[in-house]
């Protein structure tokens, strides 16, 4: 397992922030848009705690969906470790990336 520089750690960090206030957003929206009839609307039967607890449940549903999506997009999942390596092999002068267009503004290295 190799040593992660300073910069890999700090880009880690920003990134579980932000995955964590997204995906809270997000899921305090979702209780909100479901909860809302027996919030801001009054309604008082037994539907009012099934509401509420509904919007509850979805919103823990986004709030880990969302979660999981964004850390493993960052690549907090299976593999990272290779695309590290790929592009610290770019940095170190191995060749540009055949992905990339060899002209800004153009689509492949033949047009």
């Amino acid at each position: 397992m190799g040593r992660r520089t300073q910069a890999e750690r700090d880009a880690d960090t920003v990134e579980i922030a932000y995955a964590l206030f997204v995906a809270a957003s997000l899921a305090g929206g979702t209780v909100l848009a479901v909860g809302s009839p027996a919030f801001f609307f009054g309604v008082r039967s037994p539907s009012e705690g099934t509401l509420v607890r509904a919007g509850l449940v979805a919103g823990a549903v986004v709030f880990f969906t969302v979660l999981a999506a964004i850390l493993l997009r960052h690549g907090h999942g299976h593999g990272s470790r290779g695309r590290r390596r790929r592009e610290h092999g770019r940095e170190r002068g191995q060749g540009p990336d055949p992905h990339q267009p060899s002209q800004p503004g153009r689509t492949s290295p033949d047009s």
